[in-house]
């Protein structure tokens, strides 16, 4: 049994959000709107997520971790959404976010864009999630559907997840052009929350599209590094980068400050329909970039199976 930790975030109100993150957004992206909206069926395209909003005692779950991976790999650390699931108190939840596959399953390494109605007592899990790996044929970027040839919901290493009960509700809708600052979306949002709440923690996760532009991507390599990645450069050396172009969908998990729980505060994989997807960096396309996303405050946090021994490398 992997050991679960807990901690009850600060959960500001929908209003009280948008007007903070409006502001922040504002000083690094020519124009944002922020506002309280009903979440959009999120079983319709481009989403086609199989639940259909992400209300519902929402929550995190910050499950293993990048030491699981660098500086080497410990493979035997696998997990499964469905127990997940069990873990955060809400069997059944609807789960997004980012984190690696199971190598076990594919016999590869790779990223994992998890998507996953997880199983109740009265319903089997339905896995809309996908996976990017390198393909070997062109060394490009392979964008599969899990369920296309997998039956299971395991992942591997680390996974950075937003659950709820994937209800309909209330939501923040995000709207961002044009980015003038340094920061990336998701970096940004956070940042903002930092700035503001301080030493309350607020986390936050959904999923938002950009819309038009493109965006530096990672995928990691199919075979895991013999050497040991000791620095963010041998790390960024290892990965494998790409530009990838709009509609991209992405699912961030978000922690404005690390409680105390060697947490990553940010991470976000993405999917399109177009056969690209991965881990999200930056928008490469600064002028031209639309971001639109629907957000939802967390209320809890999970930190499962934290690792004993840490370092801070690899965490962008």
């Amino acid at each position: 049994m992997a050991k679960v930790e807990r901690f009850a975030f600060h959960v500001p109100s929908l209003e009280e959000l948008a007007g903070v993150l409006q502001k922040g957004l504002k000083e690094n992206f020519a124009d944002a709107q922020v506002s309280v909206v009903d979440c959009p069926d999120l079983t319709q395209e481009p989403f086609n997520f199989p639940a259909k909003g992400i209300c519902g005692k929402p929550r995190i779950a910050d499950v293993g971790g990048v030491p699981y991976l660098i500086p080497l790999v410990q493979k035997e650390k696998v997990y499964d959404l469905n127990t997940v699931a069990k873990d955060i108190e809400l069997p059944g939840a609807f789960i997004l976010g980012a984190g690696a596959a199971s190598s076990r399953i594919l016999g590869v390494n790779a990223e994992l864009i998890p998507i996953v109605q997880t199983k109740s007592e009265k319903k089997p899990a339905v896995n809309g999630s996908y996976v990017a790996q390198i393909n070997p044929a062109d060394k490009g970027c392979l964008l599969e559907k899990y369920s296309s040839k997998y039956t299971d919901c395991e992942f591997g290493l680390l996974a950075n997840l937003y659950a709820s009960e994937g209800k309909p509700g209330k939501v923040i809708e995000v709207k961002a052009n044009g980015r003038t600052g340094e920061l990336n979306f998701v970096s940004c949002l956070r940042q903002t929350l930092e700035k503001h709440y301080g030493e309350k923690p607020v986390g936050m996760g959904g999923t938002f599209i950009i819309q038009k532009g493109k965006a530096k991507i990672h995928i990691m390599p199919p075979e895991f590094s013999a050497c040991p990645l000791n620095t963010d450069e041998d790390v960024n050396n290892w990965l494998k980068f790409f530009e990838m172009k709009a509609p991209l969908i992405c699912q961030p998990v978000i922690v404005s400050r690390d409680p105390g729980f060697d947490l990553r505060v940010e991470h976000t994989h993405c999917f399109s329909p177009h056969g690209e997807g991965g881990h999200y960096h930056q928008d490469t396309s600064p002028d031209s970039v639309q971001y639109r996303g629907y957000f939802q405050p967390a209320e809890m946090l999970f930190r499962i199976d934290r690792p004993r021994e840490t370092h801070s490398v690899g965490r962008d």
